[in-house]
């Protein structure tokens, strides 16, 4: 049971060859698949199992991960973080939301309690993926909160 405390509390996580490891400080419950053809590639599969988190509260506590810049089909320049040694994917990160980190959930190491909340990028899911309809599904990315005006 102590995982799911730490789960609960932050998680920590790394690469397959454990060159990179890292710290989460944020509860991470809410998960969310994105298909989009860049996601398929980076990660060899149907689609990418992300959590998104402050990026104050994501720590690289060992080593340096390579990093791989791309404008993707949002039109956002996507930097993919992962490991130069193994090549495992470990987050991505925004130019125009540098505040937030995207998570690649399988580089966590105790993923308990957590959910696929939400589909993103369905009109590129590959024909095989199974989309639940149950779920908040959106064919392009996933909307973004409104901005709050200054107090």
């Amino acid at each position: 049971m102590g995982d799911e405390k730490e789960t609960a509390a932050g998680a920590q996580g790394g690469c397959l060859c454990g060159a990179i490891r890292y710290r989460v400080t944020h509860p991470i419950e809410k998960l969310i698949l994105c298909h989009c053809t860049d996601c398929q590639k980076s990660s060899a599969t149907g689609a990418s199992v992300n959590a998104v988190i402050p990026s104050e509260r994501f720590e690289i506590v060992k080593g340096a991960p390579k990093i791989f810049s791309k404008v993707v089909d949002s039109g956002n320049t996507l930097h993919r973080a992962f490991c130069g040694d193994c090549g495992s994917p470990v987050f991505t990160r925004r130019d125009n939301a540098p505040q937030v980190t995207v998570l690649k959930v399988g580089t966590l190491d105790a993923p308990i309690g957590m959910k696929i909340a939400m589909n993103i990028w369905t009109s590129s899911a590959r024909p095989w993926m199974h989309i639940d309809a149950t779920l908040e599904n959106h064919p392009k990315g996933r909307p973004m909160p409104p901005a709050t005006p200054p107090a």
